[in-house]
């Protein structure tokens, strides 16, 4: 049995998906690119859309009664490798102590033309 988790607070799906997925205890989110919910536009610079795209994350989180304290493995889709370093330091201030597994790949793009796209596996 699972649940459709539609987050207020983040920006409309830009497909035929929805934001994530609660099957049991696990909750299996979308791709979160950093749209600003209000405005649904990219802001400028890698920084920017990864900290816009992680707040995205939050909301879906919450939106399935989680948080960045449960969520066990990410998956960082990058434009540009060498963005490796700064959206580093932007997503250890969503993951302070104990970080969840990751993989983090350079792509040929992003929806949007977006420069950071993060999705995440949730457990309560």
């Amino acid at each position: 049995m699972n649940k459709t988790i539609t987050a207020e607070n983040a920006p409309a799906a830009v497909g035929p998906y929805c934001h994530a997925k609660l099957a049991g205890n696990t909750l299996y989110t979308s791709g979160q690119l950093g749209l600003v919910p209000a405005t649904g536009e990219l802001p400028q610079g890698v920084e920017a859309q990864a900290a816009q795209a992680l707040d995205n994350l939050q909301a879906v989180l919450a939106a399935g009664g989680m948080s960045c304290a449960d969520v066990v493995k990410t998956t960082v889709f990058l434009a540009d490798i060498n963005d490796f370093a700064a959206v580093n330091a932007i997503y250890a201030k969503y993951f302070p102590g104990e970080a969840p597994a990751r993989s983090c790949v350079q792509v040929a793009a992003l929806p949007k033309g977006a420069l950071f796209e993060i999705e995440a596996v949730a457990v309560k």
